[in-house]
């Protein structure tokens, strides 16, 4: 079979395909195949608003379904910056963890509802496509690592990797920055857990299990929805929920303790999923489990609603009813403590169905604290290594 020879489509697929681009064309949306966000549109620091708009000749919808069958690609572009410092710290009372590790800016998995899509404002782009396709690399980040171990005074905690994007996106595949960043650790035999939803995890299994052994280490796996097709139109370059589950089992069969997170629960899409997710990681050997509401800060809520009426048109009000009922009204509260779990009944139906089904099938029975105590510093920069450092930045 020829890799590069298009597919045969199903007999109504085509027109299906002209039906979805001519939706986007009255929507003024500019989908691209295989990512998630269906605009571009502007941050909110922008000075400017761009908006597409009918010329008025009605060619618009004509010229959108006609091109549907050959769809429309957007590369990913890899953008090289020095890591000054590898450490990010965060004081939020309902986050787990005050030290991450994000090796990248952005992130290829396309997932429309990523809590993170915000932060490419700040870099002057789009949170929409420009978050999933200019991927920032951060260059010498296990160095930078090792600086901020180094330093005096310094209290070793577990340091949480990919708490803003996810660690084990594509292009860790190439670049290597989480394995390299895991290999100081190790090395310096200081505790870290691994947030992912990419089955390219088990790659450093043979750095993650003896860390794992000896109470360095534990691996968070996130699966929002068992429905390939689901998955596909709403994380589009994410592992499929079967490879998440097999990560899932191939870690746990290493011996790593694996908590699986039904994250996000989207109300009125994948919420009547949660008891399913949970059971299929338990069987695969998941040990402990949370769960998180789905989050629309800042231009998510513009971005996500976007993708609702496009991909899942019949379903878009009931779902963002639905959201609303969780929110006070509101299709967001950044309140702490009622961010991450929503407000109101709906909320606490689900809370106390994730409860019940934890306890069923045996999840979050014991906790997994990681060890600080084995911990040995990097040995510090002498002056002249630190002068040589300052010539090399410019700073001598």
């Amino acid at each position: 079979m020829d890799p590069f020879k298009p597919l045969t489509r199903r007999p109504g697929q085509r027109q299906a395909e002209a039906d979805r681009a001519a939706a986007a064309a009255r929507l003024g949306l500019d989908p691209h195949r295989g990512r998630g966000a269906v605009s571009n549109r502007d941050g909110r620091f922008e000075r400017f608003r761009h908006q597409a708009a009918d010329d008025g000749w009605g060619q618009a919808e004509a010229e959108a379904a006609s091109a549907a069958p050959a769809g429309a690609r957007r590369r990913t572009e890899l953008r090289s910056v020095a890591a000054r410092t590898a450490l990010a710290r965060n004081d939020s009372p309902d986050i787990p963890f005050d030290a991450s590790i994000n090796p990248y800016r952005g992130c290829e998995h396309g997932c429309i509802y990523c809590y993170a899509r915000p932060s490419h404002a700040y870099l002057g782009l789009s949170p929409g496509l420009d978050f999933e396709t200019v991927i920032e690399v951060k260059r010498g980040l296990a160095e930078a690592l090792i600086r901020d171990l180094s330093k005096p005074g310094y209290v070793p905690s577990t340091i949480t990797i990919g708490g803003n994007t996810d660690p084990y996106q594509p292009a860790e595949k190439t670049e290597g920055l989480t394995r390299a960043a895991i290999e100081v650790l190790t090395r310096h035999r200081h505790p870290f857990a691994i947030i992912t939803k990419s089955a390219l995890v088990l790659r450093d299994l043979d750095l993650i299990a003896p860390a794992a052994a000896a109470g360095l280490a534990q691996v968070a796996v996130s699966v929002t929805t068992l429905d390939a097709g689901l998955a596909r139109a709403m994380e589009p370059r994410a592992a499929t929920p079967a490879r998440r589950i097999e990560a899932i089992r191939g870690l746990a069969a290493a011996g790593v303790p694996v908590t699986v997170m039904a994250a996000p629960l989207v109300p009125g899409l994948t919420d009547h999923e949660l008891e399913g997710i949970l059971a299929a990681a338990a069987e695969a050997g998941a040990v402990r489990a949370g769960w998180i509401m789905l989050r629309l800060p800042r231009e998510i809520a513009g971005l996500f609603e976007e993708w609702l009426r496009l991909e899942r048109p019949a379903r878009a009000e009931r779902v963002l009813a639905a959201v609303r009922a969780t929110r006070g009204g509101a299709l967001y509260d950044s309140g702490f403590g009622r961010r991450m779990t929503g407000t109101g009944t709906e909320a606490k139906l689900i809370a106390d169905r994730f409860r019940l089904a934890c306890r069923r099938l045996g999840l979050n029975e014991r906790s997994y604290k990681l060890t600080t105590s084995l911990f040995t510093p990097p040995a510090r920069p002498t002056r002249a290594e630190r002068a040589g450092q300052m010539d090399l930045f410019g700073r001598g």
